[in-house]
């Protein structure tokens, strides 16, 4: 696949998600979930116009593009404005609520003074592998795509197609002469043709075409199922579709934000409401687990991808969901996803497909599981729900039992307790050792180092704290524990050895993480290096308060080490991913700090530069180019979303803390 990196926008439905650049060129389709499989190797469109070559609609010298959402939706449009022949295109991208099928409606306009003889092809590869060929086979009105296990259907509504190729079309295509006498062949990428006939100056032509996901039935079964598409009303799906976003922005609107006063409030408002229609989009609807960003590369040329399930990420993603009203969705993540990919002993890994399989990984990050504890109560927080508590208690004192493991034997906290080990465990044990250690050791937070880092020392503190106010909760009225006295004497000398845990932790983070000469914290006891994720010991986990001095000192020369000069923050000092541009999550990290002092210019200083490098459609990503001031990496960032999100609660939420 053609490495494409930039998803610039983004549309889909509870299985379907569908990626698309600038210009109106899709680029990638999921289905069933938002993070397998992808299908899409290339998706062309062009037309030919009396005796031209074919005008592709993404790509053409004399094409201009202007592309758009329509308000509060899902709902992408892009204007093709073909200068030579005057030709203008309105091609309208979305994905029906109820069906797994993308709409590619095209509205063609003569806005010139001669005839067009208009012809539209479309030129589609998908990803094939030796295991899972790919095939294809002409209908009357366009083309199925398959596989062992899937079909990809192309086909239009109310138009049959001209001509058609399927072996060999790669070389034909750009003159716009394909032929074949061949309605099937063992060939991944097809072409097809469709006749517009002649466009009169200021006439307009519609062309709707439908792609179709589904397993591969027999071939009867496929046909039923393209008729039966076929027969749906597609304006009124247009309409319908426009109208369930827009009543989902609505009724997520949690912090009940009114129609902007300015330009300035506009786009904050924008960003806030685009938040809302991708976090839907990046969830798995049947597990919960939500994707980091959609993919941006497969293949591995730049990063590890991203269309995984993290779970600290999804951590803070559903607290930003808990602000916008999307509890259950949160509810599902924590009880369905967190539930079935704790490992035996406690723990979570690196990542996830949303369905629940271990993903790829390269190494153990010990704040995965202790995000998980500290989310839990967080989501309590606002749902207030016992229940929910009761029903994740077991999974939460798993992951401390580890999490205390955890750190007794990599910081040599006393008072470890010795327990009977069959030898079998005694051996798995041995085996893993490193360095005398019986656990890995765990990267940071940015995945690069290995060793003793603050933040994740921070997560754990505060997911010992979470687990003590969670037995206090159940303690009281109707007692998860009443009269049941053997467990809640196991719950006392769990309470006692988890406060002593943290007094050893916190002894621990002011001898060993902290600079005497500079008086600031360490991000890690291997290196100096400022980094933005120490502010994580005092939001959200709160080792430290805002104001104290060390923090106060620490803040200082972050702003002196990792603030560019625009006044974006890098990861850290010598951050050189991707050429070490400022990250949003960095600038809405110190916004969420000065906030929490009281230094409302500083929060308004660090806060508006998110507001202003925003993409064009409202999006946040992984990183902004220091040059141009856009997203240049990761267009749709779900955790940059939800801490934009989490900043908002601050600033405009009515429990203001």
């Amino acid at each position: 696949m053609e490495n494409k990196y930039l998803n610039e926008a983004i549309i889909g439905n509870r299985n379907m998600l569908a990626t698309f650049t600038g210009k109106g060129e899709l680029e990638r389709l999921y289905f069933p979930s938002k993070d397998n499989k992808q299908y899409i190797n290339f998706f062309h469109t062009g037309v030919k116009i009396n005796n031209s070559d074919l005008i592709y609609l993404h790509d053409d010298v004399n094409n201009v593009y202007k592309q758009y959402y329509d308000t509060d939706t899902n709902v992408l449009n892009t204007e093709i404005t073909n200068t030579y022949f005057n030709l203008k295109v309105l091609q309208t991208d979305y994905i029906l609520i109820k069906e797994n099928v993308l709409v590619k409606k095209y509205i063609f306009l003569n806005d010139g003074k001669i005839d067009l003889d208009t012809k539209f092809y479309i030129h589609s590869e998908l990803l094939s592998d030796r295991n899972n060929l790919v095939s294809s086979k002409v209908i009357d009105n366009g083309m199925i795509q398959y596989a062992h296990d899937f079909t990809v259907s192309t086909f239009a509504k109310g138009h049959k197609i001209s001509s058609h190729q399927i072996n060999g079309s790669k070389e034909t295509i750009k003159r716009g002469e394909i032929q074949d006498k061949d309605y099937i062949g063992m060939s991944k990428d097809t072409s097809v043709c469709y006749d517009i006939g002649i466009i009169k100056p200021q006439e307009k032509k519609t062309l709707q075409i439908c792609i179709l996901i589904d397993e591969n039935k027999n071939v009867s079964m496929m046909e039923d199922e393209i008729d039966r598409i076929t027969k749906i009303d597609l304006n009124k799906e247009y309409n319908d579709t426009k109208s369930y976003w827009r009543k989902y922005v609505k009724a997520h609107n949690g912090l009940n934000l009114k129609e902007a006063k300015n330009s300035y409030e506009e786009k904050i408002f924008e960003i806030y409401k685009r938040s809302i229609l991708l976090f839907p989009l990046l969830t798995n609807s049947e597990t919960g687990g939500i994707i980091a960003a959609p993919e941006i590369d497969e293949d591995f040329t730049k990063c590890g991808r991203y269309a995984y399930c993290w779970p600290r990420d999804a951590v803070f993603i559903t607290k930003a969901m808990d602000i916008v009203k999307m509890e259950k969705e949160t509810e599902k993540f924590y009880k369905v996803f967190c539930k079935k990919t704790q490992s035996k002993n406690g723990m979570w890994e690196q990542r996830f497909y949303t369905d629940g399989k271990l993903a790829p990984c390269w190494g153990y990050q010990i704040d995965e599981t202790a995000s998980v504890v500290f989310g839990v109560y967080e989501h309590y927080k606002y749902s207030k729900s016992e229940k929910f508590l009761k029903d994740n208690l077991k999974m939460c004192e798993k992951a401390i039992d580890f999490l205390k493991k955890y750190i007794k034997d990599w910081l040599g906290i006393e008072g470890k307790e010795e327990r009977d080990k069959d030898k079998v465990q005694e051996e798995i044990e041995n085996s893993i050792n490193r360095k005398g250690h019986k656990y890995h050791i765990s990267y940071d937070l940015w995945e690069m180092n290995e060793g003793i880092h603050l933040y994740s020392l921070s997560s754990i503190y505060s997911a010992f704290d979470c687990i003590l106010n969670i037995y206090k909760i159940l303690g009281k009225n109707v007692s998860e524990f009443e009269n049941n006295r053997l467990k809640d004497e196991k719950i006392q000398k769990n309470e006692k050895e988890i406060e002593k845990i943290q007094l050893e932790l916190k002894k621990y983070i002011n001898k060993n993480l902290y600079d005497e000469e500079r008086k600031t914290l360490l991000r890690n006891t291997e290196d100096k290096k400022m980094d933005i994720s120490i502010l994580g010991t005092v939001i959200p986990f709160n080792v430290f308060k805002p104001k104290e001095k060390k923090i106060r000192n620490t803040v200082e020369n972050i702003n002196m080490h990792i603030r560019t000069y625009t006044g974006g923050y890098q990861r850290f000092e010598g951050d050189h991913y991707m050429n070490g541009n400022p990250w949003p999550i960095a600038n809405l990290w110190m916004t969420l700090y000065y906030i929490s002092t009281g230094e409302k210019r500083k929060a308004k200083e660090t806060f508006d530069f998110v507001v202003k490098t925003a993409g064009k459609h409202y999006f946040l990503g992984e990183q902004v180019d220091n040059t141009t001031l856009k997203p240049n990496w990761v267009i749709g960032l779900g955790w940059s979303h939800a801490m934009f999100i989490i900043v908002l609660e601050k600033l405009y939420g009515k429990n203001k803390t």
